[in-house]
């Protein structure tokens, strides 16, 4: 009979029968086929953590027909994923098909491409022992602190919780944040503006105030930029010094895991479970021109910027044919990874280059060209020249105050022809456009602008900000952020409004009791170590279950502590003024994982919700009644009548209370990406925008 090849989604099943065709048979396990038991711990404590795998409910049949055409096959190849769970997933159906492990069963690819899964059949490999190992150490860890906590839990807040050693520790971050921007004090700061004109020039340039005696100088309040602005009008203002010199600015690496789910959440609004889903269509296959069916990227759990020889050689000639020679560096761009990473798997990239993300619209869905012009513009950028800005730096002198202004100006596009980054902190810097300036020269002051500002808190996090810091701080792995985050929304710890992350009371609740009885468990340090100490597993310098003798005793110490001492916590709800329609009580206010709404506190006896409606201080446009804030079943916001079915009028943005002076229209709020808000016509053949009469219409 033919080879068995077994692989972990159907989607790949599709794919990979086209490569190999006859004298193949390719099967899918479709993820794990045995694991831990749900209904109990599955991990004998005292019997050195001993775990009791079972078949997993609902995949017998699978099994035994797995079972049965590994029988029949003449070998057997497992193809599961390249990284540690695909590792394990091999592992498992090794004992259940009664395959050696030891001898050339596993098989590997990055790409699933025709080439690719043809060389990884050429070239199987044993089990790699180390590699299940460290799968072990995760999975029974997790187990251990979940499964354990979990029921103190329930016990003393309510039931469902959960507790988790990724999860907990992300959700102790967010609190930190909310409590960090809940105690901060702003503090007032001012910014000095000089308009400035040479004598022999028309063009008017902004100049920042920068300091006293060659000293920077912070303003912090109107008195002392008074003072400067009364000195500045008995000075002369000159041209001190003048700079030019070329900036280089270098392309980011490829892209990871984590910064990919960044990226696309800052570009695209995805949230990393949606970046994640959409990015395993594209690795494990799309139905493209002719029916055929290919990986269009690489394997995508993955925290390597390394590139494959093959791989930039192809870049650096494509570059060269389609955007020019200059385009091509010198030397080939390396970029260093960050230390203890997992490099077995190269970053994510394009299988084909000639496969550009136009010539495949017609075949993607709309965030799948999305994501995969993402992918395939970022890593082509990452093999181009620098850009190269000339920046002039001016410094000017008024008595013995001195101030700045800058230009920059981009004389070579280099990747930013292709791909621009993004960054949460970004914020457009103001640079001023300079007249020709010679040292010594001039200048007529006229006029000067201080503004006074205050210091802001720290931003939430959203998605790609978490993200990103559990990468720094070392927690997790690229294949833990986005069920962390689901995880954590799903079960009510974390609220997602727009695309900030806050903690709910529930959050606040648990973080504290975790804070105050497992200390080690969400010390950020101790998490850290943790993921250190099973990369060593996977590098066979540490023995898994060390990991877990060295781990217990103290973590059953906490156990029986909080088990003992932790008192119960009795979650109030908060009243509304609205009266059950049922039963006529004062309905009270809940959350889920789409938002706020009302419910009846006698449930079950009464099952009533409501919606929460938010009126608000602006009419409707169509019937004059008030405007209400409403929600979809799927928790997206909008703005409707409150005489709702009576009038029908409803806008996704929120409406200013402001009629359009050009149309007559009704304005809307609209905000900008440095979150400045500005009134724009709601009428999309009106182009007006208004930055008066902003204000907050919610009451």
């Amino acid at each position: 009979m033919a080879k068995l090849v077994i692989v972990e989604s159907y989607a790949k099943v599709k794919t990979i029968k086209k490569f190999l065709g006859r004298g193949y048979k390719v099967e899918a396990s479709i993820g794990h086929i045995r694991d831990l038991p749900k209904s109990s711990l599955g991990v004998d404590v005292n019997n050195d953590f001993e775990p009791k795998y079972i078949t997993i409910r609902g995949k017998g049949e699978l099994v035994s027909k797995l079972k049965k055409e590994a029988k029949a096959a003449d070998e057997v190849l497992l193809a599961t994923d390249p990284d540690r769970e695909g590792e394990a997933i091999s592992w498992h159906l090794a004992h259940l098909l009664g395959i050696d492990k030891n001898r050339p069963c596993r098989i590997e690819f990055n790409e699933i491409t025709d080439s690719a899964v043809k060389k990884a059949i050429k070239n199987p490999r044993p089990i790699s022992l180390n590699l299940v190992d460290a799968q072990q150490a995760r999975r029974v860890l997790d187990r251990i602190v979940g499964y354990q906590i979990s029921p103190i839990l329930w016990k003393k807040v309510r039931s469902g919780l959960s507790a988790g050693r990724v999860q907990s520790v992300a959700v102790k971050l967010i609190c930190e944040r909310e409590r960090e921007i809940t105690g901060f004090i702003p503090q007032e700061y001012w910014i000095l503006t000089a308009e400035l004109k040479p004598q022999d020039s028309d063009l008017i340039f902004e100049a920042l105030f920068h300091g006293q005696k060659n000293k920077k100088v912070e303003l912090k309040s109107k008195e002392q930029v008074d003072k400067i602005i009364t000195d500045l009008k008995t000075y002369e203002f000159n041209v001190k010094n003048i700079k030019k010199q070329n900036k280089k600015r270098s392309a980011s690496p490829p892209f990871t895991t984590s910064t990919l789910q960044q990226d696309a959440s800052r570009k695209l609004g995805f949230t990393t479970k949606k970046t994640m889903m959409i990015a395993q269509q594209l690795y494990e296959g799309v139905e493209t021109k002719g029916g055929s069916s290919e990986g269009l990227v690489t394997y995508i759990r993955t925290d390597s910027v390394r590139v494959s020889s093959n791989a930039q050689a192809e870049a650096l000639d494509h570059i060269a044919e389609f955007y020019g020679k200059q385009y091509v560096p010198e030397v080939p761009n390396r970029f260093k990874s960050k230390k203890n990473i997992q490099d077995a798997h190269e970053c994510i990239r394009p299988a084909y280059l000639a496969k550009d993300p136009e010539s495949l619209r017609d075949f993607l869905k709309k965030d799948q060209y999305r994501l995969y012009r993402l992918i395939y513009e970022r890593f082509l950028a990452s093999q181009m020249t620098p850009a190269l800005y000339e920046v002039t730096s001016v410094d000017i002198e008024a008595g013995d105050y001195l101030f700045k202004s800058s230009e920059s100006k981009l004389i070579f596009k280099g990747f930013t022809i292709l791909y621009e980054e993004s960054n949460d902190s970004d914020k457009t810097s103001k640079d001023s456009k300079l007249p020709v300036l010679e040292k010594g020269d001039k200048l007529r002051l006229m006029r000067l602008l201080p503004k006074q500002h205050f210091t802001e808190p720290p931003l939430r996090y959203n998605e790609a900000s978490l993200v990103k810091t559990l990468e720094e701080m070392g927690i997790g792995r690229p294949s833990t952020y986005a069920p962390t985050i689901s995880t954590i929304i799903d079960r009510g710890y974390v609220l997602r409004e727009k695309k900030s992350l806050l903690p709910s009371e529930l959050g606040f609740i648990v973080n504290d009791l975790m804070m105050e009885f497992f200390t080690d468990v969400i010390d950020y340090k101790f998490t850290a170590d943790m993921e250190s100490r099973l990369d060593q597993v996977e590098e066979g310098s540490k023995n898994w279950k060390d990991i877990l003798r060295e781990f217990y005793p103290a973590f059953d110490v906490m156990l029986k502590k909080a088990d003992a001492n932790m008192g119960e916590v009795a979650l109030s709800d908060e009243e509304s003024n609205i009266d059950c329609d049922k039963c006529g009580a004062k309905m009270v206010f809940k959350r889920s994982r789409f938002g706020k709404f009302l419910a009846c506190p006698n449930f079950p006896d009464c099952r009533n919700t409501k919606p929460i409606q938010g009126e608000l201080d602006v009419l409707c446009p169509v019937c004059s009644a008030r405007l209400a804030e409403k929600s979809t079943r799927k928790g997206k916001k909008f703005y409707g009548c409150t005489k709702y079915p009576e009038c029908n009028f409803m806008s996704w943005d929120l409406p200013s209370g402001h009629n359009c002076s050009e149309c007559g229209s009704y304005m809307v709020i609209k905000q900008n990406k440095n979150h400045q808000k500005f009134n724009a016509c709601s009428n999309k053949s009106c182009k007006l925008k208004d930055e008066s009469h902003v204000k907050k219409v919610l009451t």
